[in-house]
């Protein structure tokens, strides 16, 4: 464990980082350091108006451009217009993500939550890994462990559907995406990483849209009262986006919610190396986009 902070960043000159969500939040913290240090920074946000306008107050190279990750053809567009670029891509840092939001959605008929957190970054780390040459790194989070994968029900089409497990699924499924991953890499003979990182509990816009008034007032209430600020829990993506540590590390704070930098725990689900395998084939199967190396 580490006392850590962003302060510590080494120089990212030269270096190319893609962050999904870069608009807001930790998503934004974290692309706002790593352009400081150097890197060229790439903002993958839904909303361009949005992204522009947090582009603005970067300093550094920073660029803004077009992806939904609830769109598999918006997905697809975006890793071919990063290919066309003939650009090489470091760090894929998979930030964006939605939290116990109402039932909804995907374009491609996707759970949202399932859609928006898993398969979209699944399809985008699949379709970018050729040109990726150092680590990817996805932000997981501890309510991972309301999760369990239902692979014969992913998309909560044959059983009530309730936001919080739904959302523990997703973050789940990070954990196992990126084991897997990591065993796909190893195989290949890859250098690249597959990490994992959680910001423990920040105050960001993830909270309150539950679309519940109630709801909202508890998380407003305990975004005052318990959460860090994002500097914190983009802290944890930075570290590992940066930090020598071993392929598969889930990184957050030692106390769950605080403290310094290092290893996190992760549940025995999020252990099962099986259930990161059939993940992986479903995943495969229901966006079209497999492991291209």
């Amino acid at each position: 464990m580490s006392d850590w902070t962003a302060a510590d960043l080494p120089s990212f000159a030269g270096r190319t980082v893609i962050v999904t969500g870069a608009n807001s939040g930790l998503g934004l913290v974290t692309a706002r350091e790593l352009a400081r240090v150097g890197a060229k920074t790439i903002l993958a946000v839904r909303n361009l108006d949005k992204g522009n306008a947090a582009a603005a107050d970067m300093a550094g190279d920073v660029e803004v451009r077009k992806l939904d990750l609830q769109d598999l053809a918006s997905i697809r567009a975006f890793a071919d217009d990063i290919s066309a670029s003939g650009a090489t891509v470091d760090v894929l840092i998979n930030n964006a993500g939605i939290m116990a939001v109402p039932y909804a959605l995907t374009v491609d008929g996707f759970e949202s939550q399932i859609g928006t957190n898993h398969l979209g970054h699944f399809a985008l780390t699949n379709l970018l890994l050729p040109m990726i040459t150092d680590r990817v790194v996805t932000v997981s989070s501890m309510m991972h462990l309301l999760g369990h994968i239902s692979l014969k029900d992913l998309n909560w089409k044959a059983r009530p559907y309730l936001a919080w497990p739904a959302y523990g699924q997703s973050k789940l499924a990070n954990l196992l995406f990126t084991s897997e991953l990591q065993r796909r890499l190893d195989t290949a003979g890859s250098p690249v990483q597959a990490l994992a990182a959680h910001p423990g509990y920040s105050a960001t816009n993830l909270q309150g849209q539950t679309g519940n008034r109630l709801g909202t007032r508890f998380w407003d209430a305990g975004n005052r009262l318990l959460a860090t600020d994002a500097d914190f829990g983009a802290r944890q993506t930075l570290f590992a986006a940066s930090q020598t540590v071993p392929g598969d590390s889930f990184i957050g704070p030692r106390f769950a919610m605080r403290g310094p930098t290092g290893q996190g725990w992760r549940s025995p689900l999020a252990r099962d190396r099986d259930k990161a395998r059939a993940l992986w084939a479903l995943s495969e199967e229901l966006t079209g986009v497999e492991f291209p190396l």
